[in-house]
Order: C-alpha cells, then structure tokens, then sequence
C-alpha cells in the first residue's frame, strides 16, 4: 500500500514534535489529514474534510486516529457514503468527549457514535489514560467492532508517553495492512 493511502488522524491541538504520528509521517511518508482549525474543533467541519481527503485519495486507505481522531473516525464512517474506501483504522487513545470536563473543552462532539465500524479495526487504550478510562476505551472497541489491545499505563499514548517511532504501535498497523490485504 502506498504510504500517501495510509491517512493520519491528529486529534485536537494536532499530533506535536515527539507525538508518534508525527515520527510516522516522518520516517514512513504517512499524510497528515490537516484540518483547518485545530484549537477549537468542530465537528462538522472536521468531517468534511476527512470526507475530501479520502475521495481524492486512491482507494483503498487506511486511517490512523489518534484521540479526537477516532471519535471523528466512527463519526464520519457513520455518515458517510465513502466509508467503503477505508480498508482498516488504528484507533489509538480514544478522546472520551462525554466526560463533563472533556465535553466542555470540545463542546459539539457529544454524543460518541457507537455503532459498528464498516471496516476492521483495532483500538489501542491505556489503563491510566487522563481522557478515556480503560473501562470506557474498551466499550467504545466493543461498541465499534474493534480488537482491543491493552497497552498497560502509558497515559493518553501521545508525545509525553515517550513512544517515538513506536514500532509496537506500527507492527499493529502492519498486521491490520496484511489482514485487510487478505479480503
């Protein structure tokens, strides 16, 4: 698969310096879906855009969501007509937009779609995540269809976990390319 297929879903605020998905874009050539504001994101807008994104890329792609990212994710694959392009979605460190705290910061993305993705998933949660529960990230892989992958105490898996490159995370994309690869 072509690496410009291989769609990188920042979450609010975007994926910074040290943030594994901007390590990936870097060392793999992965596209970053920009969106046009980062610091107050609406839902809507945000969806459009990956809607644009997807249809003027070679089908199949395959997403990679990071907090707000996967709560764009099943969102936009909810009502969407091109959902049939994405062959796959890591979904990493889901942002729990229903917490109170969390649902005031980004008001306008509550309620979460909790309906089946159309597409093979896996999610990937940490048990001391500051924005999703451990209990409420594997609801939401639940929820979804997801696999859920345990990552153990690693916060919300973002620039200050530490991860770098993290090829832990990128053996689960590969996997995902190589099982979607089958169909």
């Amino acid at each position: 698969m072509n690496p410009e297929q291989i769609l990188l879903l920042p979450g609010w605020l975007n994926s910074t310096e040290g943030h594994w998905q901007t390590e990936w874009e870097r060392a793999h050539g992965y596209r970053r879906v920009e969106q046009h504001d980062w610091f107050t994101p609406r839902r809507g807008d945000w969806s459009a855009r990956l809607e644009e994104v997807i249809i003027d890329t070679p089908a199949p792609v395959l997403l990679v969501a990071h907090s707000l990212g996967c709560i764009l994710t099943a969102w936009w694959a909810a009502h969407s007509r091109s959902a049939h392009r994405v062959r796959g979605a890591l979904l990493v460190a889901p942002g729990d937009v229903e917490q109170v705290e969390l649902s005031a910061q980004i008001p306008g993305w509550a309620p979460i779609v909790r309906q089946p993705l159309p597409f093979p998933a896996v999610l990937v949660g940490s048990r001391n995540d500051p924005y999703c529960s451990f209990q409420r990230a594997q609801g939401l892989a639940s929820d979804w269809g997801a696999r859920f992958v345990d990552l153990g105490e690693r916060g919300h898996v973002n620039a200050e976990s530490g991860l770098g490159l993290w090829p832990e995370g990128h053996a689960w994309l590969e996997s995902l390319m190589r099982d979607t690869d089958k169909d």
